[in-house]
């Protein structure tokens, strides 16, 4: 028996290759499986291209570069970074997964209220939360928390070192006051 997905453009989150460094190919292969919009800066197109993807967009870009045919370039006034989130947001994109070595979500706070982003390096996955945001886990998973307020969560007990690990397999809950809470999990 087959199954038919119709994906919808704009459905699935972009995905920015900002740094791939050392990325693992398994969770690459798990972010393009549903053919995202793919954005390169000029720095990794040739590695990306290498790996036999199809890139959507290069941010950017040098005068004299040359691109694979039907790829869009992509000119913004700000890093590129900055670029790739502004050009997202006016095009409309729900959401966006970034894989970088050094970018900090709490550096693209303005950019929350209209695009969810998901920051991926080689070790982590770093994402912002509502209050009330709710994910099963499995015993022993480790949260990491950027504390910037008093927060109260279910099956989670602190370490020594600051993380936070489940407790028991079920669901996690976060609640607390500010607007959002800044979270990552260990890759």
């Amino acid at each position: 028996m087959s199954s038919h997905h119709i994906v919808r453009e704009k459905q699935e989150p972009a995905l920015y290759i900002q740094n791939l460094g050392n990325f693992n190919e398994e969770y690459l292969g798990q972010l393009l499986e549903w053919s995202p919009t793919l954005i390169v800066n000029e720095g990794n197109y040739e590695k990306v291209i290498s790996l036999g993807l199809k890139v959507d967009v290069v941010i950017n870009s040098s005068a004299d570069a040359v691109f694979q045919e039907n790829t869009r370039i992509v000119k913004g006034v700000d890093d590129n970074l900055h670029a790739v989130l502004n050009y997202l947001v006016t095009e409309k994109y729900p959401a966006v997964n970034i894989i970088t070595a050094d970018a900090k979500l709490m550096d693209l706070t303005a950019y929350l209220g209209d695009i969810d982003i998901v920051l991926f390096t080689e070790t982590e996955k770093k994402y912002a939360i509502k209050s009330g945001f709710s994910v099963w886990k499995p015993k022993g998973s480790i949260f990491k928390i950027e504390i910037i307020s008093y927060f109260e969560t279910s099956n989670l007990k602190q370490e020594e070192n600051g993380d936070f690990m489940v407790i028991n397999d079920g669901f996690v809950t976060f609640n607390f006051t500010t607007a959002y809470l800044f979270i990552s999990e260990v890759l």
